[in-house]
């Protein structure tokens, strides 16, 4: 009997292991679906994203979804975009702004000759082949191969040898059909997946300059304890700073929240070099960070002290070297006010102000009629000035936010950073 009970438990744990990992995850890929396996290994690497906990095999795929896919298989989603925008279909408020310009950058997926890149133009079976057949190392392709597919003379004329080239790698679906490669279709999720998944097993293929940087070590940069994150990627190209990483930044000049406004230039500075706990230094002193006013809130009456709303964009480095900065200020609701010492010493200052002025009051009253009530007076005087001193404290508009020249503050990213190597 105890073998018997054996027996079962080996079965079970044998039967639950060949079932892939995610597969109870993705609501509409059933395990038995013919790129279940490939589906779960791009959605277990976030190359392809699930939606509401769906993958949607079956929809199709735009162009900038496929860069964006591509460039996280490449390990360039990170990559520091160092070029201008010449797309006119392409705006700064888009979400996929970088990854289109990382795509130019590294020429991955051009654009148009009319100067569009057509983000969400749908792509095609053969388009997809000629963006792998340009990513991987060149060969001597012989279309011929193309011939034991029965819609082969469908296949574009363009397409014919990136179609023989990507064959040869086996890096194309063919699905249902196998004899059929059905050029022209619109590639479907689930067959993005598949070439996604093979071009990632034969990553080799893919020519350098494609390829971001290897992982050569995870190093921690340790500001503050309540950072979300002390993370940093040491790459063989570049260093890449954690979102929820914390950096000090010190005001290049004085601020004054009374004399600025919404829109204004705000400039900071790295006072020392910023470094992780390992010693690879990210930012040296005299780097300078560029920001912007967001927004400014005035004090109000009882006691509510100005608001400055800031956003980090950029650092240049003493060399010249520019990085894509996304931080803002690591504070409550990411504010920047005066703190709780100078709110105390503004009511301090407020009450000891009118405890002098009852004290002298107190000794006025008291010694015109009575000098020898001037210490009556005084006693008086004095908790009744300071208490009136405080009231006012309390409900007079709050102070205005002040920062000195060299004042420290620190910033939260809220992306990655990626420090490029090639121009430290």
């Amino acid at each position: 009997m105890n073998k018997f009970l054996v027996g079962l438990l080996a079965c079970g744990l044998f039967a639950t292991t060949v079932i892939p990992a995610c597969a109870a995850d993705i609501a509409d890929v059933s395990s038995n679906y013919w790129a279940s396996k490939e589906i779960n290994e791009v959605v277990d690497d976030n190359i392809m994203t699930l939606s509401d906990g769906k993958f949607n095999p079956e929809g199709s795929v735009a162009r900038v979804d496929f860069v964006s896919a591509l460039l996280k298989l490449l390990s360039n989603d990170n990559l520091n975009v160092n070029i201008s925008n010449i797309f006119t279909d392409v705006k700064s408020t888009d979400s996929y702004y970088e990854n289109v310009l990382r795509s130019q950058q590294l020429g991955l997926v051009y654009g148009y000759p009319d100067r569009t890149f057509q983000p969400k133009r749908l792509m095609t079976r053969s388009e997809t082949q000629s963006v792998i057949s340009h990513i991987t190392k060149d060969m001597d392709a012989d279309t011929s191969v193309l011939n034991r597919f029965e819609d082969a003379g469908s296949i574009p004329t363009w397409a014919r040898t990136p179609y023989a080239k990507t064959l040869n790698y086996g890096i194309y679906v063919n699905y249902p059909q196998p004899n059929e490669l059905r050029p022209n279709d619109i590639l479907s999720r689930a067959e993005a997946a598949v070439i996604l998944a093979r071009l990632k097993d034969k990553i080799g293929l893919v020519k350098t300059q494609y390829k971001g940087g290897e992982l050569l070590a995870i190093e921690h940069l340790n500001t503050t304890r309540r950072a979300p994150s002390d993370e940093v990627e040491i790459k063989s190209d570049s260093n890449v700073i954690k979102e929820g990483n914390v950096i000090p930044v010190a005001f290049s000049e004085r601020f004054k929240s009374e004399d600025s406004a919404a829109g204004d230039a705000v400039s900071f500075v790295a006072k020392e070099d910023i470094t992780t706990e390992e010693g690879t230094v990210l930012f040296p002193a005299g780097t300078k960070f560029d920001a912007q006013v967001l927004e400014i809130k005035d004090p109000k009456w009882f006691n509510k002290n100005a608001r400055v709303y800031a956003q980090l964009n950029g650092a240049v480095m003493p060399c010249g070297q520019k990085v894509s900065l996304d931080a803002k200020p690591f504070y409550k609701n990411y504010e920047l006010k005066e703190g709780p010492w100078m709110t105390a010493g503004k009511l301090a200052l407020y009450t000891v102000a009118g405890g002098a002025v009852g004290t002298g009051a107190g000794v006025g009253f008291a010694f015109i009629p009575d000098p020898t009530k001037i210490g009556t007076g005084i006693a008086i005087g004095t908790p009744v000035g300071a208490g009136i001193g405080l009231a006012t404290g309390l409900i007079t508009k709050g102070l205005n936010y002040h920062a000195k020249e060299g004042e420290v503050i620190n910033v939260i990213l809220l992306k990655d950073a990626s420090i490029s190597k090639s121009k430290l």
